[in-house]
């Protein structure tokens, strides 16, 4: 692994901080309870295969832009739903205005602009905001196809 930043996540079980890696094989744990623990990281066009093409889990997407009031609403709402299905996911952020690759590769017309990939591939696609209990629902129904 060539990207060695980290992110810090609070231990929804415990409420130990604890250093996440961006990249990692596996699925991050709290070093103090050993409970999965969220991981939602940022990634731009150098590593986004490093970050969310080689993960193990489903990564649920978020191309945004500071400019976006939808973006800033929806944002929230993607991390709960990264914390309600802590293990099971990884949520990876885009700024789509500093990583003008990855926003020609999606093709992103609009932000906020939403994927889930399995192993690298799009398998769901969704544009603009929602709130949680519909992001939920739309990320389970995908991963679900995914695991089935």
């Amino acid at each position: 692994m060539s990207t060695m930043r980290a992110t810090t996540v609070s231990c929804p079980n415990c409420g130990r901080i604890n250093r996440v890696p961006v990249a990692a094989e596996g699925r991050p744990k709290c070093g103090h309870c050993k409970q999965p623990l969220p991981w939602m990281v940022d990634a731009g066009d150098d590593d986004f295969t490093e970050v969310a093409g080689r993960a193990d889990v489903p990564v649920v997407v978020d191309l945004w832009a500071t400019w976006c009031g939808p973006c800033r609403m929806v944002s929230p709402a993607l991390e709960k739903v990264a914390t309600d299905l802590t293990g099971r996911i990884k949520l990876v952020k885009v700024d789509i205005d500093k990583n003008p690759r990855l926003s020609r590769r999606f093709e992103v017309q609009a932000v906020p602009t939403l994927l889930v990939l399995d192993q690298g591939e799009t398998v769901a696609r969704q544009a603009g905001a929602a709130p949680a209990p519909v992001l939920r629902q739309w990320v389970e129904q995908s991963i679900t196809a995914r695991e089935g």
